[in-house]
């Protein structure tokens, strides 16, 4: 039976774990949106929710409580410069698991880790506008660069 063994030890000793979880909570906070495993997400999920908690506190004592699981200053202030303020009206859960298919090695369950209520600016920064128009591949320059390998031998061997 399990009664009374809370918490997630992903295989890992204790400092390694902790490790793992600020170094988690920094990508999160930094990114606002990170790609890992179902059981990690799931272990640092309350984690962050707290942090961003103690953040909406906006107080010495608050932000001396999240530097050691935040060891990031540029993170901390923008923790508590604007993602607190954007929680401002949120009582919890500020968090979302999203399930983003299996990992290709291991067949993990991957899953995407973000904060609910993301600006939309970051949502499309990495989407572009327009295709940028591409060159024939018989053509030499970067064009070329994009031709396979395979490709490029038989033009190598026919010409000489």
């Amino acid at each position: 039976m399990r009664h009374g063994k809370a918490g997630f030890k992903l295989g890992r000793v204790t400092a390694h774990r902790w490790a793992l979880f600020r170094n988690l909570l920094v990508a999160l906070f930094r990114h606002e949106r990170i790609m890992t495993t179902e059981a990690k997400a799931k272990a640092v999920r309350g984690l962050a929710d707290r942090m961003i908690t103690l953040a909406k506190r906006e107080s010495l004592h608050a932000r001396r409580q999240v530097l050691p699981m935040v060891p990031d200053p540029g993170v901390v202030k923008k923790l508590f410069d604007t993602i607190a303020a954007r929680y401002a009206d949120r009582n919890g859960g500020y968090t979302r698991i999203l399930k983003a298919g299996t990992r290709r090695g291991d067949a993990a369950p991957l899953v995407l880790l973000e904060l609910v209520d993301r600006p939309e600016a970051t949502k499309q920064k990495g989407k572009k506008g327009k295709k940028a128009a591409r060159s024939p591949k018989g053509e030499g320059g970067q064009a070329a660069a994009g031709v396979n390998r395979r490709h490029r031998k038989r033009a190598a061997a026919g010409a000489g």
